[in-house]
């Protein structure tokens, strides 16, 4: 290796540990800063992008790319890493120092106040905030779309999701609309003809369930050893590799909200936990992308802690821990929850059928207003539209409308397709998977993970970021993204009667 890419692996080794600690900092902001806190944070968040910034675009890095690239490594994957510099480049030359902290800064600034008016339920609140931060974003998008030779929305996805456009998107989504316009009637009219009770009886003590959590994180693969859990607003997965947290929120009158979300983060810190160390702080030792992040939340939370076999095993820990019979936990009870279709308002809250219809609505939205054709003040309206064209229903307020996700209010557009390519990626790899493993859910009915976890370590997260995510699939599963393992287990699971 030359002399030049070992200078760029320090470099960038030296960048990732500046981008940790803004990972940190942003999970202390969530999880446990004080309201007083917010300007500050704002401007240790602006200050540390513009270092990681600045010191990605000093000349010596164009010239160190240009040396290396002419006498590149000879190892498949140091090649590889050696890419992703240079399109980390071109994305850092192509978007000025001053946006990158005035970004940071209008995004941290925005999402306080978001908080605020999600809470009164009123958009009003944080109409002008979001407006400027989306002229900010469309700068960004133009710039960067400008460099890669992309439509600015495409370059926002692109930051997702390398290699995956709007228009390879809008079909499979219109694809998914066409067959959930036919399924969701059938699977309501099946699910009315079986029993409707709930599992166990309110309240459920937060401490229980957050002692539930931890075990059932704990159990799926989870180090605690390099690890936490707290609360936020929203749940997420942060942190880094070997110091990852992951953060829910807990309801007593539901016991299945708080466990299943952390089985989803847990899925997040899963592929974290276990990407190459030996290109730890390198381009390639990262996620192959947010859809591929999102197959392996949705592959622990969907594929198989809402399946049959881990649903049996999970029942009698319930009743024990909460104390009660555990007839009331039985399969059909948990089932009646977990697998509940409904049309609801909130997405992080909605069953698998009806997920994706949330998820194509913010697409659609986001893209409209990266184009200029929708207008903020528009939003409201236009979500509620939205959701009655696809779903048929209308929030009844901001707070269960426009105002539920975070997303773009601390700056991240392009990222919600990412969540639906998941879910079908990740119905997509566990079909492989029990092929490959015939006993997998033989295992999961003793609440063992490690065959799956076993099989995701060697055909996903070994990999990093050497593969795009239809490589990746293609790897792992002999094909690229196929919708149709998506319906098919959606069929399987939901429209059997």
């Amino acid at each position: 290796m030359t002399d030049a890419y070992d200078r760029l692996t320090r470099r960038f080794a030296r960048m990732a540990t500046v981008e940790e600690a803004v990972a940190m900092l942003g999970w202390d902001e969530a999880a446990v800063m004080p309201d007083g806190g917010a300007e500050a944070r704002a401007d240790q968040l602006a200050t540390l992008s513009g270092i990681a910034h600045g010191m990605l675009v000093e000349p010596e890095v164009a010239a160190d790319l240009a040396v290396a690239e002419a006498a590149p490594p000879a190892d498949d994957a140091a090649r590889r890493n050696l890419a992703l510099m240079r399109r980390a480049h071109r994305q850092a030359t192509a978007v000025p120092g001053e946006l990158v902290e005035a970004l940071a800064r209008q995004s941290s600034t925005c999402e306080k106040i978001w908080r605020a008016a999600r809470k009164a339920g009123d958009f009003a609140m944080v109409a002008g905030p979001l407006g400027e931060l989306l002229a900010l974003v469309r700068v960004q998008a133009s710039a960067l779309g400008a460099a890669f030779g992309l439509a600015p929305y495409d370059a926002l996805i692109d930051q997702h999701q390398q290699g995956v456009l709007a228009g390879e998107i809008a079909p499979v989504f219109a694809r998914y609309e066409a067959f959930l316009r036919e399924a969701l009637p059938r699977a309501e009219a099946l699910q009315a003809k079986r029993d409707a009770a709930l599992p166990g009886a309110a309240p459920f003590a937060e401490s229980v369930q957050e002692a539930l959590c931890r075990r059932l994180a704990a159990e799926a693969g989870l180090d605690f050893a390099q690890a936490r859990l707290d609360r936020s607003t929203h749940p997420f997965c942060g942190g880094t590799p070997s110091d990852i947290r992951i953060t829910t929120r807990y309801d007593e009158a539901d016991f299945c909200s708080a466990l299943m979300g952390v089985l989803h983060e847990t899925g997040h810190a899963l592929y974290e936990a276990g990407l190459p160390r030996g290109f730890a702080r390198q381009p390639v030792g990262f996620a192959a992308g947010m859809a591929a992040h999102e197959s392996q939340s949705l592959i622990v939370e969907m594929q198989a802690a809402r399946s049959d076999a881990y649903l049996g095993f999970l029942g009698p820990m319930l009743a024990e821990a909460f104390g009660q019979d555990a007839a009331d936990f039985s399969l059909p009870r948990l089932s009646a929850r977990l697998r509940h279709v409904t049309r609801s308002c909130i997405r992080v809250e909605a069953d698998e059928l009806t997920y994706p219809a949330h998820v194509i609505l913010r697409f659609r939205l986001e893209a409209a207003m990266i184009a200029g054709d929708l207008a903020v003040a528009d939003l409201p309206e236009a979500w509620n539209q939205g959701m009655r064209d696809l779903l048929g229903i209308t929030p009844p307020d901001d707070a269960r409308g426009c105002l539920q996700d975070i997303h773009w209010y601390c700056g991240t557009f392009g990222y919600f397709p990412s969540y639906t390519l998941g879910a079908m990626a990740a119905a997509q790899l566990m079909a492989a998977a029990r092929r490959a493993v015939p006993d997998l859910d033989l295992a999961l009915a003793r609440g063992d993970f490690s065959p799956l976890l076993g099989w995701l370590r060697a055909n996903v997260h070994a990999h990093g970021a050497r593969f795009g995510f239809n490589e990746l699939l293609r790897q792992a599963t002999g094909k690229m993204l196929d919708p149709a393992d998506f319906e098919a287990h959606l069929a399987a699971r939901y429209l059997v009667g």
